[in-house]
């Protein structure tokens, strides 16, 4: 039996990798990865309001003459009268007109003033403008204090956490490496947990397809004779298994390589134009400030890779086998209506996407009770799950997930044999999940 299996699963993997689209989807998403973030990033950027002109009316001087010793102030002013600026702002080249009134009160907690425009501005906008003006206001208000500006510096404080339990005389430069570990973690945990989610549907998919192509070419008939049900489904698992490894070997080396090449050719060579996990996740580059390449580089090698890449694979195979088990089945069922697949998969589309849309609160609390229930349940362990090794969760919710998981690949594969054995050969008959349930009952 075993050595059935082993054919059928030699067999898939051959007949796909070595195909010339194997090949070329290889080669070419890393490509495509590094394109989609250089173009989300300017897209981005584009979309941002550095590229909105505003003119400013101010009446008060007092913001003026702030901006004039400001070299990074975005706006202009004017000198024309209101009711002009009112009327041509935008024949002047300007998106959006501001007046400042006189100040009756320089003291005023509350400054009006008005700003005028043919369409909505963004909220982003408005409230950037307010708080470029409101720090001229500040520092004007300062200046005229007659405090020290050493005085006034004084008063500032910059917080930093860190963990208390490192060395803070670490000869290596990594006293700071607490925080940066939890940063560090956070995006590779929405890395890994996004991969997972990609993998169920693209390898899952690809079984299904695998199994509607030889129902509906009548090949499986030929094939049955020779192989028990239950072995062709199990050598197509572990087959397409195996090319989803190799694909993401393949990718684990190719993508970071090419990115850092394509960074490395940007606007100043500047990597946070690239869009990555690391957003989603609620980090971006502005969280790296502070650390040195030195420290990133030691809290990059200070990850437990040993647990972590093993651990990965095996959720991997077991988040694999538990939902393409599932997309067999209903691959066995389905007939030349496509529209039947759709209805049969929205089940397993609804999990998984609850799955993933938990990686976003478990990313902000790994230790939660969401967390924690999430990487314990099976059907979202294996997304949940790789998102917090990260973070070092207790190793025995690590080994009772992995337990749950596997009690509930087997049981998901026999489970799904059952469906199998009945609906790859059976044609003509539309196909419901009440229908696949009484397949259940029959005996072997």
């Amino acid at each position: 039996m075993n050595n059935k299996i082993w054919i059928v699963a030699r067999r898939e993997y051959l007949s796909r990798v070595q195909k010339k689209s194997f090949i070329l989807v290889t080669l070419l998403t890393p490509l495509g990865i590094a394109l989609f973030s250089v173009v989300i990033g300017f897209i981005m950027s584009a979309g941002s309001n550095g590229d909105q002109k505003i003119v400013i009316k101010d009446e008060t001087g007092i913001i003026r003459e702030m901006a004039t010793k400001d070299k990074d102030f975005p706006y202009d002013f004017s000198d024309k009268s209101f009711e002009t600026l009112r009327e041509d702002y935008r024949s002047l080249g300007y998106d959006l007109f501001v007046y400042v009134p006189p100040l009756k009160d320089t003291s005023a907690m509350r400054i009006g003033a008005s700003y005028y425009s043919n369409e909505k501005p963004s909220l982003a906008l408005l409230e950037g403008i307010e708080s470029r003006l409101g720090d001229q206001v500040e520092l004007y208000r300062m200046q005229k204090s007659n405090i020290d500006q050493k005085l006034l510096d004084s008063f500032r404080a910059n917080i930093s956490l860190e963990n208390g339990a490192m060395d803070p005389d670490d000869p290596s430069g990594t006293a700071a490496a607490g925080k940066l570990n939890i940063i560090i973690g956070t995006v590779l945990g929405g890395l890994m947990g996004f991969m997972m989610y990609l993998v169920i549907f693209i390898y899952g998919s690809m079984v299904m397809r695998s199994v509607m192509e030889e129902k509906l070419s009548r090949i499986v008939e030929v094939m049955v004779s020779s192989v028990r049900p239950i072995q062709l489904m199990m050598g197509k698992l572990i087959g397409v298994g195996g090319v989803g490894l190799t694909q993401l070997a393949l990718w684990a080396v190719l993508i970071p390589i090419i990115l850092m090449v394509v960074a490395a050719f940007l606007p100043g060579g500047d990597p946070s134009q690239l869009s990555d996990m690391g957003t989603m996740a609620q980090v971006d580059q502005t969280s790296f400030d502070g650390f040195s390449t030195q420290q990133v580089i030691a809290a990059i090698f200070d990850i437990k890779w040993w647990l972590i890449l093993p651990v990965f694979i095996l959720f991997f195979l077991g988040g694999y086998f538990i939902y393409s088990s599932m997309f067999a089945a209903i691959g066995s069922s389905i007939n030349e209506d496509m529209g039947e697949g759709q209805q049969l998969m929205m089940p397993i589309v609804i999990i998984v996407l609850m799955a993933f849309y938990m990686l976003f609160p478990v990313l902000s609390n790994p230790n939660g009770t969401l967390a924690v229930f999430a990487s314990l349940f099976p059907l979202f362990s294996p997304i949940i799950m790789p998102a917090r090794l990260a973070f070092d969760p207790p190793w025995w919710q690590i080994v009772l997930s992995i337990l749950l998981m596997l009690g509930t690949v087997w049981f998901f594969i026999w489970l799904t044999s059952r469906i199998y054995r009945v609906g790859i050969l059976m044609y003509g008959k539309k196909v419901t999940i009440k229908e696949m349930i009484k397949w259940l009952r029959y005996s072997n």
